[in-house]
């Protein structure tokens, strides 16, 4: 079974830590640490960089901002870090946090933060060679996954000392002005100016269903399955987004993550998570899903669908910006504008589908 558990890899060029540092700074927080300390860097990181961090007698996950960070609001490791420990006593799914460096005691030049490691498998876009579920094991780890998420939105967030983590009400609204805003600074020549998308959202805005902790980035490769049983949640990853929010929103965001066994291969060029797989819910079947779980009425998914397309392509475009403007040089980033155009042709075409557009 070991073969099949996420591991970290070698260091992206560019992205190294000092072992000396970082094993002086664990060992100053963490009593009994033993021997130097071996890095090694988990795939992803279009935000957010993550590390394990190994000893002799123990393992740690360390998360900073990428290289070169300079907007504080979008990489905030102290509220990421605040948002997991409040959340741990209620929602077990949540890392244990062991230490948060501010910036100005860093000895990376910028706030990090270490946590324990979960050790798991992580269903990424693949599931890891050697793992294979069947049609019902597939089904099943659905819907783990998103009682998962209905667990989250049931928590009592003034209860577990969360009322400041975000404004809540109102937060419809804002999403759809901010989103669209940040699009119009993100974008380059050679992208869509999705216009008449963002002028539809506007247009159709949805009353707040009720107030809630959300994930904000809720996914498969998010979340971490027990080694004795692959259908099982253990854990709950990357929290940098949550907020108080609306739980259909958060539900949408997550949807359009969701490439299912008959999307188009453009599309499945795109997926993040083995969704496509036999016996793996539909979006329908997840919603249908969520909706029972919750009592929610969701007739008219329309709106949170377009949003959570929309969301992700400004996500992507503002990567994108940075690689088209010479601010970052990785390569993982150059095919962001050919997907932002394919996910503004989605968002066409669910509303096309439709018949709102």
């Amino acid at each position: 079974m070991s073969d099949v558990l996420d591991q970290a890899g070698g260091v992206r060029e560019g992205e190294e830590l000092d072992p000396r540092i970082i094993g002086d700074y664990i060992k100053t927080v963490v009593p009994d640490i033993s021997g130097d300390p071996d890095i090694r860097q988990f795939p992803g990181g279009a935000s957010n960089l993550t590390y394990a961090v190994r000893f002799s007698n123990r393992e740690f996950i360390l998360r900073r901002p990428p290289f070169g960070t300079k907007a504080k609001s979008a990489h905030d490791m102290g509220r990421e870090y605040k948002v997991m420990s409040k959340l741990k006593p209620v929602y077990p799914y949540v890392p244990e946090m062991i230490a948060f460096c501010a910036e100005q005691d860093s000895p990376l030049g910028c706030e990090f933060y270490i946590m324990e490691r979960l050790v798991g498998i992580i269903p990424r876009a693949d599931m890891p060679a050697g793992l294979a579920l069947s049609p019902d094991q597939n089904r099943t780890l659905c819907e783990n996954v998103i009682d998962r998420l209905v667990e989250l939105h049931g928590v009592d967030y003034k209860a577990a000392g969360l009322s400041d983590l975000g404004k809540g009400a109102g937060y419809v609204e804002r999403q759809i002005s901010g989103w669209s805003q940040r699009y119009v600074a993100a974008k380059t020549p050679d992208v869509p100016d999705f216009e008449n998308i963002m002028r539809w959202l506007q247009d159709n805005l949805k009353d707040q269903i009720r107030v809630c902790v959300i994930h904000n980035d809720y996914r498969m490769d998010n979340v971490v399955l027990a080694p004795e049983d692959p259908t099982r949640v253990i854990g709950v990853l990357d929290w940098e987004m949550a907020t108080l929010g609306d739980p259909l929103m958060d539900l949408g965001n997550s949807l359009a993550y969701w490439v299912q066994a008959d999307d188009p291969p453009e599309y499945q060029a795109m997926r993040r998570q083995p969704t496509h797989l036999p016996g793996m819910m539909t979006r329908d079947e997840v919603v249908a899903h969520y909706c029972g779980r919750t009592g929610l009425q969701a007739a008219d998914m329309l709106f949170y669908r377009v949003y959570g397309v929309f969301r992700l392509a400004v996500i992507l475009q503002q990567i994108y910006y940075r690689f088209y403007h010479g601010q970052t040089q990785d390569s993982r980033f150059s095919a962001f504008g050919a997907s932002v155009k394919l996910l503004e042709q989605q968002c066409h075409e669910l509303l096309q589908t439709t018949g709102a557009g």
